[in-house]
């Protein structure tokens, strides 16, 4: 029986997808990969396979989980299988710097960035933003894992020969122009199917790891008696969102062959948009979803169904 089977390493960025799924009456099976073997000689089952294979894999104790990954998807598309977000995505997904020079072929402005191996090297990149603010940023990472805001070299040597500093898993840090939004936020625009469902607001006053699933929300640890004037929503779908970059992106999508991705963007003072992030193993923020009825999950399932469906019809399924 042709199947939906969902590739990953993180069953809690899965259980909400599989929940859908299950609510749809769709056939599916779990693949974590975590660890696993490949028999090459012996064909994939049939079906449609959805990878969503993160870069942070390596911080949840999975460090070689995308390398079996690669080795997954290369034997499925061997096979002719239909991969949603396939080896491409996967590229895309573990380097920034792939992501960045592919979005300014599309004419898409990313941050002015250097990538650089080695304490000394990082060091001699910062003397490319003398006089202004500076962030780094790890080339493989997700999370905003190794974001960390400069104003100066000095700054940056500190941190870089002190016991904080964070080696990137692929040992390349980011030097990256630091944007600043007047209002401290950064949209993420979701896409399934290759089409923009819709745009979310993050608050970013405090700080980048802006993962928008639930399992990555930290509740609030005290709560002030008669608060009458609670704090926004960190996350805060846009109604009615649109702008020109938006068809640039799913130009981005389609080129790379990714059908499930959220991109990010910033805007300056000037209202100038940097994009400088394609995520393509997006989650969403169901409190913000349950405010504006728009439902992530419940597209992708939608479209695992109809991508199912093209290949086996199901009929009475």
């Amino acid at each position: 029986m042709s199947k939906i089977y969902i590739i990953h390493e993180n069953s809690e960025w899965t259980d909400h997808l599989i929940k859908r799924l299950e609510a749809l009456n769709l056939p599916y099976e779990d693949w974590l990969l975590d660890s696993g073997t490949i028999d090459l000689n012996s064909p994939p089952p049939e079906g449609i396979f959805y990878s969503r294979m993160s870069a942070s894999a390596h911080t949840r104790g999975n460090r070689y989980s995308l390398e079996l990954a690669n080795a997954v998807l290369a034997w499925l598309e061997h096979h002719g299988r239909t991969v949603i977000n396939g080896s491409r995505a996967l590229q895309l997904e573990v380097s920034k710097v792939q992501q960045y020079l592919e979005l300014e072929k599309y004419g898409i402005k990313t941050p002015r960035t250097i990538a650089a191996v080695g304490k000394e090297n990082i060091l001699k990149a910062a003397e490319n933003f003398a006089g202004r603010k500076f962030i780094t940023k790890h080339n493989r990472a997700g999370m905003g894992l190794g974001v960390q805001l400069f104003s100066t070299a000095e700054a940056l040597r500190s941190y870089v020969e002190g016991d904080s500093f964070q080696a990137p898993v692929d040992g390349v840090t980011l030097l990256q122009d630091y944007i600043e939004s007047p209002e401290s936020y950064i949209t993420r625009c979701e896409f399934v199917g290759g089409k923009f469902v819709y745009a979310v607001r993050v608050d970013t006053s405090e700080g980048f790891e802006l993962c928008p699933a639930d399992a990555c929300t930290i509740e609030d640890q005290f709560c002030p008696v008669g608060e009458e004037s609670p704090q926004p929503a960190k996350f805060q779908i846009r109604e009615g969102f649109t702008h020109p970059v938006l068809e640039k992106y799913e130009q981005v999508l389609a080129a790379n062959d990714i059908q499930i991705a959220g991109i990010e963007f910033i805007e300056d003072k000037d209202g100038t948009i940097y994009t400088y992030d394609i995520n393509t193993n997006t989650n969403y923020n169901s409190d913000a979803e349950a405010a504006s009825g728009k439902y992530g999950m419940l597209e992708v399932a939608r479209y695992l169904e109809k991508e199912l469906e093209k290949g086996s019809p199901l009929v009475n399924a």
